[in-house]
């Protein structure tokens, strides 16, 4: 039996942020909106003290690689474009 795992981290640039319960406020509602459109796991790993910027963790478990590739590849494409803030870096990893 075949599973493939992928993980991919998000570096957003949160400008409309004035403190970092702003930033919580609009990152919780992505985290969320994720975890149930996509059966993923959503964590805030990185610059938890910043905040202007913010480090998410994506993580998707499945049998078919292709699937799990595509479903990857369009949580980064929807990232990219959302309005409240700018997607600065972005890495996919599949295990």
């Amino acid at each position: 039996m075949a599973t493939t795992v992928a993980l991919v981290h998000l570096r957003l640039h949160v400008g409309q942020a004035r403190s970092l319960k702003d930033k919580r406020r609009i990152i919780k509602s992505f985290k969320d909106r994720l975890g149930r459109n996509n059966n993923v796991s959503v964590a805030e790993v990185g610059a938890q003290d910043s905040h202007k910027t913010a480090v998410l963790a994506v993580a998707m478990v499945g049998s078919d690689a292709a699937y799990v590739q595509g479903a990857m590849q369009k949580i980064v494409n929807g990232a990219a474009m959302h309005r409240d803030w700018v997607l600065i870096d972005h890495e996919i990893e599949m295990l």
